[in-house]
């Protein structure tokens, strides 16, 4: 598990990335942050659409800027929302999650004032689909 600095600089990022999400319909305000193999931060949030299917989550946000930034490894999420249930990741999003990150990537889940649960994306999505080779 990282440590708690580096949890704390995902957290931070997160919750600010969550402070501007676009969420007029659902009202559900959701942040995301992933560290890269470089250790650069990305972070994004949901930006809803009144075409529902076309909004975006906010690991999808976090991820696009990773890969526009030019990497392709993720060391590690943060995903934050408000609520008593846990904010994890979509269907469609751990598997996007797969597309650039090992089973082992630690996966924590938070609410605005804490991480509430620490997993893994194997934990998530034990049978990811993907084309990348991956021994474990």
């Amino acid at each position: 598990m990282a440590d708690t600095d580096d949890l704390q600089e995902l957290f931070e990022a997160a919750r600010a990335a969550r402070d501007n999400a676009h969420a007029p319909y659902s009202g559900f305000a959701v942040g995301a942050a992933v560290r890269s193999e470089s250790g650069t931060i990305y972070a994004g949030c949901n930006v809803e659409n009144a075409s529902y299917p076309e909004g975006w989550c906010a690991e999808t946000s976090a991820i696009a800027q990773m890969v526009s930034a030019g990497e392709k490894r993720i060391t590690a999420v943060l995903v934050m929302g408000a609520g008593e249930r846990l904010c994890t990741p979509c269907g469609g999003c751990r598997q996007r999650l797969a597309e650039f990150a090992a089973p082992d990537t630690p996966i924590h889940i938070a609410s605005p004032e804490r991480i509430r649960q620490h997993t893994t994306l194997r934990g998530l999505l034990p049978r990811a689909f993907t084309l990348l080779e991956d021994p474990s």
